[in-house]
């Protein structure tokens, strides 16, 4: 096959230029390849037509062509398929998820957590350190979750540690044993084992990690000196630290978790980041629009910090919950409507602090979440003995249930606010890639980049119900809402592991990887 100048075609097979030193590129040209093509692709960046050529062997891109190829351009052995007019966009990392495995797996598991995510066109979940038990606070807590994960996920899956209390001495060698951040709570987490640290805890951290590669991020609510608010515990305190009204009442839940809460908890940490100014910080979940402001001047100040925000805080709004409604709790909580245009509005600034949305998708059991009856939810049990505290916003757990409807969640409120594709993929594929040190291999369409594809349908709709919530407690506030943007299918390294129009999960089993090497940087 000649070079065709009007199309500036390479032959086929083209190995990849410049090739990664571990990639063979004669193992490459002997080895099945699949072919996706379309009219509409992301490429680094930009919307083009394109087809790419994937390595089975490798699962790595090995071609990118920025045209529509017929298939008689390939071997006859190869896997071809135009998928025009859907778009091919980059697998999605979803650098923040709650899997829960083990300890917790009536909440979530590393099968099921991950089936959602290729549902929705995630390629690759980074699992957060607490809710699972053991947390991933020491190695011996992450060698028992990967343990756990053997053989049950449908997607890539890399792994936080977490900072707590005491474990200083543990984060070096969980950097050495792959982990691809840290996470620490300024607020008490929820669950006993995971408890908050403290200013000298977290100045211990940095000391400990500060020429390493890696990112230290933190939940940051904490309680200003003076409030009138004691947050989670504010129904068990005496005047004046009361609720301002009914339990069941969102606005009173969201009275108790103030903006000041994020403010001074950011306000704490950039006060401690002399301490190893080499050192990326991270946000996680920014909810309040006040702190802003403050990670802007850091920011221009030198100071390595960025800030993520989640497909709910860019969805949902305090005044459309309704009494009792306790799917909608989170923590930070989701506010009103004009801060979530605040939200949209950084995150829209090309240089704004807000990097990155992701799903923090925190699942629980149904029950903890204390449903009133006439709050409608699939396979919700009511449970007698609690029924005076159903409703109650300050009793419940405290998490949205998310992972695999994020693409659809921004694509759908993303009509009104003028957003692009290319927008999705730079929040949601390559600065979540980057956040998590995966910026050589995933969160593009690039040669030598795996290939991790999602084909969407931009144009589709669906309704969120029980076949559309694949995580294991179909519990969610999204339930019942019409979604725009249907991901068709999921190939995660080459391999389809999810056909919405055909063989859905198919029988080949999970084929997702542990990313268990040590970040570079």
């Amino acid at each position: 096959m000649s070079l065709d100048p009007s199309t500036s075609r390479l032959p086929y097979p083209s190995p990849a230029p410049s090739p990664p030193s571990e990639i063979d590129v004669t193992t490459i040209a002997a080895s099945p390849v699949v072919v996706l093509a379309s009219s509409r692709a992301v490429l680094d960046g930009k919307l083009t037509a394109a087809t790419i050529v994937i390595s089975q062997a490798t699962g790595k891109i090995t071609s990118i062509f920025h045209s529509v190829l017929p298939a008689s351009d390939f071997p006859p052995d190869a896997s071809y398929t135009d998928h025009s007019p859907h778009l091919l966009l980059p697998g999605l990392v979803d650098a923040h998820v709650h899997l829960n495995e083990p300890g917790r797996t009536e909440w979530e598991g590393f099968w099921t957590g991950t089936r959602a995510a290729a549902f929705g066109g995630v390629t690759t979940v980074i699992d957060m350190p607490l809710n699972a038990i053991p947390p991933t606070t020491t190695l011996a807590g992450l060698r028992e979750k990967v343990q756990a994960a053997q053989g049950k996920c449908w997607v890539d899956v890399g792994f936080y540690g977490g900072i707590i209390p005491g474990n200083p001495t543990e984060l070096r060698p969980l950097v050495q044993e792959g982990v691809r951040g840290f996470k620490g709570f300024l607020i008490d987490s929820g669950v006993p084992e995971f408890p908050a640290v403290s200013s000298t805890d977290i100045a211990l951290a940095m000391a400990a990690l500060a020429e390493e590669p890696t990112t230290l991020m933190f939940h940051a609510e904490t309680i200003p000196p003076i409030a009138d608010s004691v947050g989670d515990n504010v129904q068990q305190s005496l005047p004046p630290l009361a609720p301002i009204g009914p339990l069941n009442e969102y606005a009173t839940f969201l009275a108790s978790r103030p903006s000041s809460f994020e403010t001074y908890a950011i306000g704490e940490i950039l006060s401690l980041a002399h301490i190893a100014p080499n050192l990326p910080l991270h946000i996680v979940h920014l909810s309040a629009i006040e702190t802003i402001p403050l990670l802007r001047e850091a920011i221009d100040h030198g100071i390595k910090i960025t800030a993520e925000t989640c497909f709910h805080y860019l969805s949902l709004a305090a005044e459309s919950v309704q009494n009792g409604d306790t799917r909608h709790k989170c923590c930070p909580p989701i506010r009103s409507k004009s801060n979530q245009d605040g939200l949209w509005e950084e995150l829209m600034q090309d240089g704004g602090c807000i990097k990155t949305v992701v799903s923090d998708h925190s699942p629980c059991t149904p029950n903890l979440k204390l449903l009133p009856s006439n709050i409608t939810s699939a396979k919700i049990d009511v449970v007698d003995e609690q029924e005076e505290a159903k409703g109650d916003f300050f009793s419940a757990w405290g998490g949205i249930s998310s992972v695999g409807l994020g693409l659809s969640i921004l694509w759908t409120e993303g009509q009104r606010r003028a957003i692009s594709i290319e927008d999705v993929v730079k929040w949601c594929c390559k600065n979540t890639a980057n956040q998590v040190g995966l910026e050589n291999e995933k969160g593009d369409l690039a040669v030598g980049f795996d290939g991790d594809v999602a084909v969407f349908d931009d144009e589709g709709f669906f309704e969120v119900g029980e076949d559309a919530m694949l995580f294991r407690n179909k519990c969610s506030p999204y339930q019942g809402k019409t979604l725009q943007g249907v991901v068709k299918e999921t190939w995660v390294r080459g391999h389809r592991v999810w056909d919405r129009e055909g063989r859905g999960f198919g029988k080949d089993g999970p084929r997702g990887k542990l990313l268990l090497e040590k970040r570079k940087r």
